[in-house]
């Protein structure tokens, strides 16, 4: 007997690739990706590069090979920024870089598959970076070119577009740990700001996308949030209850409540953060404001919820009674696995957790539609080419993605699973694989070869349905 997977109307089948391109081919300018890795220092796994990875500059046939043979509908892929604008600005174009990415979305088109295209994926350029990233306001507006210049140039072709790959994570783990490039941590400060300005870049693409090539071009714009499920470490605590509402707002609220709700910062954001800012001494809460104008501007743009799944932790309250300085610490929380969960690094498998996630997100953001545009499991490397039991716990969460939409009513629309292949996974470099296809990364010509999962998930998309199990 098959499960039905999807109503009528509902893609499950898409499969996400990080771009890893040939990181200084034709012309293409640094990233602040090459110059941290580049400086080696045990920032990364051994101290790996993504100078050529799968190598998907020059192997988008294969690539697409992979992508046939799965039968999917939909391919989420990111533009290098500054493959495609070697400065950041648009004072230079890189036609190199727009022939190559032409040539995947019409590659895509041909055959049947939608492309869902990210403009920043935490590859900031380099040039930009050394002019402050994403803590400068002078940002906003650059990005807000680039973004233009993008529908200009592929949205005649690209209907689903996101514009910021989970920015929740990146200004947390760049500019307030520095764990990410730029590597300066700007501890309990620094996150904030960034948050600040990207929500504005967002906010002010959207708008450019509504006002300019909307009516025309017909398309749908958002942004990516990372979400890991969060449940109370004792459902009877009242105090853990409300640290796990906290830990929600700081986590996913901080970007979905302005953008999706009322254009400004959960209220147990701004209280909390402005509560240990005045403890630590601080004439004001660190956290920035949005005006009146920007809050009318920022509010409602987004025409979908893309969300990112991967764990789930229980949080327990636990007071901040050093006065640290961290977006971590003001969350005042402590937070972790159960002992009975399988995990994999930080990944532990909790099919349920995604459900629980997406009617949160149905019942606290007006119910809108929903595209997962990242969800998987890593191995450790070596990895095994049959790998049953990780897909299991894709088959547990397709289940439970089915309740969601079923009983639930959730409006899931597209699930895309991470990733079409092993890749260069940030600081883990290449010691977690979580692609579909396995990738020899000591072979030059980096073979292709599919997992039992990907045999699998391929069932299931030409199923249109999960199987039962017997």
């Amino acid at each position: 007997m098959r499960m039905p997977f999807t109503k009528r109307g509902n893609h499950i089948a898409a499969a996400v690739l990080r771009r890893n391109r040939g990181w200084d081919a034709d012309g293409k300018g640094p990233c602040a990706w090459d110059t941290f890795t580049h400086q080696g220092g045990e920032r990364v796994f051994k101290n790996q590069t993504g100078d050529v990875a799968c190598s998907s500059y020059t192997l988008w046939e294969e690539d697409l090979k992979c992508i046939k043979q799965l039968g999917l509908t939909h391919y989420r892929f990111s533009l290098s920024w500054s493959r495609l604008l070697p400065d950041g600005t648009t004072g230079f174009i890189n036609q190199k870089g727009v022939d190559y990415y032409n040539k995947i979305i019409d590659d895509l088109l041909k055959n049947g598959i939608t492309p869902i295209v990210t403009l920043f994926h935490f590859d900031m350029p380099q040039a930009l970076e050394d002019q402050g990233g994403w803590l400068s306001e002078a940002t906003i507006e650059i990005f807000v070119r680039y973004a233009r210049f993008c529908f200009s140039t592929f949205g005649d072709r690209v209907k689903h577009w996101i514009t910021m790959n989970e920015p929740n994570v990146f200004a947390l783990v760049a500019y307030d740990l520095g764990h990410f490039p730029p590597g300066v941590p700007h501890l309990g400060t620094g996150g904030y700001q960034a948050a600040h300005n990207l929500i504005k870049a967002h906010a002010r693409s959207w708008h450019t996308y509504d006002s300019l090539f909307r009516k025309e071009q017909k398309g749908v714009v958002s942004l990516s949030l990372f979400a890991a499920w969060l449940e109370p470490a004792d459902s009877n605590s009242v105090s853990d209850q409300e640290a796990t509402k906290r830990a929600l707002a700081f986590e996913v609220g901080l970007f979905a409540k302005p953008i999706f709700i009322d254009g400004d910062y959960p209220d147990v954001v701004k209280s909390q953060i402005a509560s240990m800012s005045k403890k630590q001494g601080y004439p004001s809460s660190r956290l920035p404001e949005f005006t009146e104008e920007e809050k009318k501007m920022i509010k409602g743009t987004a025409d979908f919820f893309a969300v990112q799944y991967y764990t789930t932790r229980l949080v327990k309250h636990q007071e901040n009674k050093t006065g640290e300085l961290s977006i971590l610490q003001d969350v005042e929380i402590d937070f972790f696995a159960d002992p009975s969960w399988r995990g994999v690094h930080w990944v532990y498998v909790v099919p349920w957790g995604l459900r629980k996630l997406l009617k949160h997100i149905k019942d606290t953001y007006n119910n809108p539609v929903i595209y997962i545009t990242e969800n998987g499991f890593p191995q450790r490397d070596p990895p095994s080419l049959d790998d049953t039991q990780r897909w299991e716990c894709f088959r547990q969460t397709l289940q439970e993605l089915c309740k969601a939409i079923q009983v639930d009513k959730v409006n899931l629309q597209v699930y895309c699973a991470w990733s079409l292949m092993d890749n260069f996974e940030w600081n883990d470099g290449y010691s977690t694989r979580f692609g579909l296809f396995h990738v020899d990364f000591e072979d030059l010509d980096r073979p292709r070869v599919p997992y039992t999962s990907a045999k699998e998930y391929a069932k299931v998309i030409r199923n249109n349905g999960l199987e039962e199990k017997p």
